[in-house]
């Protein structure tokens, strides 16, 4: 590959971005990718919400009516607007409505504490929050509203989404989960917002400007802001298109139960679906019964999940929910090979794996959905990406092919910095690459192979050992459903690894038995040191298998004085 831009931490514009494998990227505005499906395929349907639709010509009018109504309220180029948000129609609207007028989105988990909003909208500077009306949500923020820079919150009544008879059983049956505004002015409902029928005063933007502030680093310290822009957003969606081999000749189904406001969903779901005028079908949370009626109604040909959302769906009787899927990513975290052989298997659809992080728009590398797949590895650079294999301890040393060292990555997706972080932004680049902070290598044939997170290495007596490479033996076992791996301090090697593991339910498994098995699969430094099972495991509101709380429960295990 030969890379055609040098790329770094708040560095100017790059106008085009190539390698051998893909024709320059030319930057876009993230609302040109629906202004073009508006004009080209206006009648076609753009959302599907739970039965209900919205075509692509009406969710283009209420785009314009919200950015009017946003402009009234304040909001101007520059302005940070926060979505909290799960997957509706008013993400899709409001997101487009904000880039409209020149704002920046910040995306907020819904299910997030007080304390983690609150952080997020100070960090950020947002002036005006949207957000539904449920009782998840929006009492959280109202202790922010008017305190600090957040001034106004736009509120969207979830039952006025639903189709009719859903909407009448919500409001009947589901009172419990509204949570009705003050009557404040600091308060706006949505249709007071869409009420003029305006066109929003014109705003000069350019692809470069900042669109969406994407935190990051929550599962491993305070969250940062990425920086991503327009140009980040709309070439990880070109590149999207270039990995799938063309613009689809009839419209594609997108199934999005991945939350929009994470950035793996937020290019595929979201971007690249306007971008190729594909129908997303949106579901507001993952409920297995709800997931598998919506495909089976609506036999989607795209579908994109985490590693946990296939372990799921192996546990379930499958009814051709996936007969008409041609393409299926999985993303967000890595996929055990035995969880991607059982879910092929049972469904014939091929599943490869794609990498990447919030820094990168996300995805920076991903197995073909054509030609060879190797096991274990997320596959090759995405079109128009540059990945090299650096030494941890000498960042400006390459290595050699097949040899460990820190995943950097070059490409037009790749984030302009963290916001108001000079210095973390210069500690994430070296000389112009985003350094991911995963240890991996290169095979070959430039298949990219993840061994872990630099900062999960487990450090046995002054050797590396990575947390993965143990997940993985667990998970060859039959009877494992689920399995992380975190260090423990241990006086005599420093730290040893500790397994936690899942049953698949009904299963019986002790752990001399599970050690046993382990022994022809890992050296004796990987053995852990003991594993505990458990019913469940800690996950992200994406469903990623969550280190920290094990490692909080293990250190406050330790200073109660007792032994796990």
């Amino acid at each position: 590959m030969n890379d055609a831009a040098t790329i770094g931490g708040g560095q100017s514009a790059r106008e085009t971005f190539t390698t051998d494998e893909m024709p320059p990227i030319a930057p876009r505005l993230l609302t040109d990718l629906l202004d073009h499906a508006v004009q080209e395929h206006g009648s076609w349907p753009a959302v599907d919400f739970m039965g209900r639709k919205w075509s692509y010509e009406e969710i283009g009018n209420l785009v314009k009516r919200a950015a009017r109504g946003l402009q009234d309220l304040g909001v101007e180029k520059g302005t940070r607007v926060g979505l909290c948000l799960p997957n509706t129609p008013y993400y899709v609207i409001a997101y487009f409505a904000v880039l409209r007028i020149g704002g920046i989105v910040v995306n907020f988990n819904p299910l997030y504490t007080e304390r983690e909003i609150a952080h997020q909208v100070n960090d950020s500077g947002c002036e005006v929050m949207i957000a539904t009306d449920l009782a998840i949500s929006l009492p959280k923020l109202e202790p922010l509203v008017g305190t600090g820079t957040l001034k106004r919150i736009v509120v969207c009544p979830f039952a006025d989404a639903l189709p009719a008879m859903k909407r009448h059983a919500f409001l009947l049956f589901k009172r419990s989960d509204i949570a009705h505004e003050p009557h404040d002015v600091r308060y706006v409902r949505w249709a007071t917002l869409i009420a003029r029928d305006a066109e929003p005063d014109p705003v000069d933007r350019v692809p470069d400007d900042l669109a969406v502030l994407q935190y990051t680093g929550g599962t491993t310290g305070v969250p940062k802001g990425a920086m991503l822009s327009h140009a980040n957003l709309a070439a990880n969606s070109a590149q999207m298109i270039a990995h799938v081999g063309s613009m689809p000749e009839k419209q594609e189904r997108t199934l999005g139960v991945l939350p929009l406001f994470h950035v793996f969903a937020l290019t595929t779901v979201l971007n690249y679906s306007v971008d190729t005028a594909a129908e997303m079908i949106l579901l507001p949370r993952f409920e297995m019964k709800s997931f598998l009626a919506t495909a089976k109604r609506t036999k989607p040909t795209q579908f994109f999940g985490v590693p946990t959302l296939y372990t799921a769906l192996n546990h379930q009787q499958l009814h051709g929910e996936f007969d008409c899927v041609r393409v299926c990513i999985s993303g967000g975290a890595p996929l055990p090979l035995e969880v991607r052989r059982e879910f092929e298997q049972r469904t014939g659809v091929r599943v490869v794996e794609g990498y990447g992080l919030s820094e990168a728009s996300p995805i920076i590398a991903c197995n073909p959905l054509d030609g060879l797949v190797k096991d274990n590895s997320c596959g090759p650079a995405f079109p128009g990406t540059v990945l090299e294999i650096r030494d941890p301890a000498d960042p400006a040393r390459l290595c050699a092919q097949g040899e460990k060292g820190e995943v950097c990555a070059r490409g037009p997706q790749v984030m302009e910095g963290y916001w108001n972080r000079p210095e973390d932004t210069d500690k994430t680049f070296t000389d112009g690459a985003l350094r991911t902070g995963d240890i991996g290598y290169l095979d070959e044939d430039g298949y990219l192979f993840l061994v872990d997170r630099i900062k999960d290495v487990i450090l046995c007596g002054g050797y590396n050992v990575y947390p993965r490479i143990i997940e993985e033996a667990l998970y060859e076992h039959p009877m494992v459903a689920e399995a992380v791996v975190i260090g423990i301090p241990d006086e005599y090697r420093g730290q040893a690894p500790k397994a936690f593991v899942v049953l698949h339910s009904g299963d019986i498994l002790v752990e001399n038995e599970l050690t046993a098995f382990l022994r022809d699969r890992l050296n004796k430094i990987e053995m852990p040191a003991s594993i505990e099972f458990r019913d469940s495991l800690p996950k992200t509101m994406v469903g990623k298998l969550s280190k920290k709380e094990l490692v909080a429960e293990e250190a406050a295990r330790r200073e109660g004085g007792t032994r796990s």
